[in-house]
């Protein structure tokens, strides 16, 4: 199949500063992400070879950012699908609204199957206009509004997150083999609709790696593992959220975590995560308060860092 789009090679973007007052839940839009040279090179063989890019590491190390950043830095369309454990990998391409079907059924109103078809992010990122109308011809069904992130972006090549797959059943990982393969599949619920990849998304998938993933799933992926971020790498993330450092705020948030990350590693307990530093040093401006002896800091330091559990509570009644 010979494809007509642009395929040019990534550059990384540099990070964009957070707007003020803004709110500062999970953004995941990709605008502070922090590139490296590795990531860049990973990104651009998966443009090249056309195959997924499995982004495995632990929590907080930016796995999920990635993708966005990258539609961004390009100007393409956005999905994204967050895995659980009652994801089938069918999902990823089209749902089907059993209970809705049902409850019509019983009110004597029940309508052909393709009514009840939500399509999925991977019909959305092959074929925009053939998900809009559900595999339909134009005028059978109302069209459906397009769940693109970044409106903006109307190209014809589209970048899909699926976030977290080592949540999902083992089978899911080999279901997408196929469709991910061919860049296509039938709707077997919309009267066997036949999608396929107008021109290839991107397809970024992530792993916490609390499941092995099938070998044959691994062979047909681009795979990069992406380490914690160092002390450097932490401080530049910051600056690419907050701005500055003012009063080196973000040095003391760094060496208060870092005294943490130490105790916890006793009790073999997991380290302060990017996003519980981004937590700290936000909740030290808004609270004007800086690490040190103080029970404020003490408070931030033990909601935010250690987060205490039952068993904690258990043992200092």
């Amino acid at each position: 199949m010979t494809y007509s789009y642009d395929r040019s090679m990534f550059e990384a973007p540099p990070p964009q500063a957070m707007p003020a007052g803004r709110s500062r839940r999970d953004r995941r839009d990709g605008a502070g992400y922090i590139w490296n040279a590795d990531l860049e090179l990973a990104v651009n063989i998966a443009l090249a070879t056309e195959r997924p890019l499995l982004v495995r590491g632990p929590s907080g190390t930016g796995k999920s950012s990635l993708a966005a950043s990258l539609a961004r830095a390009k100007g393409w369309r956005y999905y994204e699908e967050v895995v659980s454990s009652t994801t089938e990998a069918r999902h990823l391409m089209w749902k089907f609204e059993t209970l809705k079907r049902l409850s019509d059924s019983q009110a004597g109103g029940a309508k052909p199957a393709v009514h009840y078809v939500e399509p999925g992010v991977l019909w959305w990122a092959f074929d925009p206009e053939s998900a809009q109308r559900r595999g339909m011809a134009a005028g059978v069904l109302p069209e459906i509004e397009d769940p693109n992130r970044f409106r903006v972006n109307t190209s014809e090549r589209a970048v899909v997150l699926i976030d977290e797959i080592d949540k999902a059943d083992p089978d899911v990982p080999n279901n997408l083999l196929v469709p991910l393969g061919s860049l296509e599949f039938s709707v077997t619920d919309a009267e066997n609709a036949s999608v396929k990849a107008i021109v290839p998304p991107v397809v970024v998938i992530t792993t916490n790696d609390e499941r092995e993933l099938p070998g044959a799933f691994l062979r047909r992926c681009v795979v990069i593992k992406l380490e914690s971020p160092d002390r450097a790498a932490l401080l530049r993330i910051a600056e690419a959220h907050f701005g500055q450092d003012a009063n080196s705020l973000f040095e003391r948030v760094a060496d208060a975590m870092d005294a943490v990350a130490v105790a916890k590693k006793v009790r073999a307990l997991p380290s302060p995560s990017t996003a519980e530093f981004l937590d700290a040093i936000g909740t030290c401006r808004d609270l004007k308060v800086t690490p040190g002896d103080h029970p404020t800091w003490r408070a931030i330091e033990r909601a935010v860092f250690y987060k205490p559990g039952i068993q904690d509570d258990q043992r200092n009644p």
